[in-house]
């Protein structure tokens, strides 16, 4: 028997509902990571963080990104994972950056994944104050609001997204980047984690 899904006419939409399980296997590994069992765990989170922020940054120089998404310059995480990771004493290690052949229109997907990330962090930001006596200008920077607020930042991105200038056929384009983001971040805390 065949399911037939209908297709949100918006994508933000479309990639919540098609991304659903994605984003509950990252829930599953964060859960046996332990990330806030002790500071150890967690600065392998913020490697794995830092490293799927290189990633999303490398995304930053495309004209073509620029254009779609243009306050890029309020976004990204890769510096403040970084300083947390010094704060931590943690050496993330060297990682070959995976967006290097990614563009237009899959490097939207990878955006959403890091930029749905966002509003999450409220919680373990929470969590790494209230169990590591960390904050937001040490060691859980990467997990702190941009200045304009979460939702603000994140309601704006969704809206570059559902704009009708991108066509309906790149649909697919950026929701398979959202799954190659998923992917590629779940086997950053799989690696970082050591459940692999």
């Amino acid at each position: 028997m065949h399911t037939v899904t209908e297709r949100s006419a918006l994508l933000s939409s479309r990639l919540k509902t098609e991304t659903a399980s994605l984003h509950e296997l990252m829930h599953a590994l964060m859960e046996k990571g332990q990330p806030f069992a002790n500071r150890d765990n967690y600065a392998r989170f913020v490697a794995a963080q830092y490293h799927f922020q290189r990633d999303i940054e490398h995304l930053f120089s495309d004209p073509a990104i620029q254009a779609a998404v243009p306050d890029l310059d309020v976004r990204g995480r890769e510096t403040a994972s970084l300083a947390d990771l010094a704060d931590l004493g943690f050496d993330a290690g060297q990682e070959a950056v995976a967006t290097a052949g990614v563009s237009i229109p899959g490097a939207l997907g990878w955006l959403y994944v890091s930029e749905g990330s966002t509003l999450g962090a409220a919680f373990l930001l929470k969590e790494a104050k209230a169990t590591l006596g960390l904050s937001e200008t040490f060691g859980a920077r990467n997990l702190a609001a941009y200045p304009e607020g979460r939702a603000v930042v994140w309601r704006r991105f969704v809206g570059f997204l559902d704009q009708p200038s991108l066509k309906e056929e790149d649909h697919d384009a950026v929701v398979a980047g959202a799954a190659d983001a998923y992917a590629r971040f779940g086997s950053l805390l799989k690696r970082y984690f050591g459940l692999v």
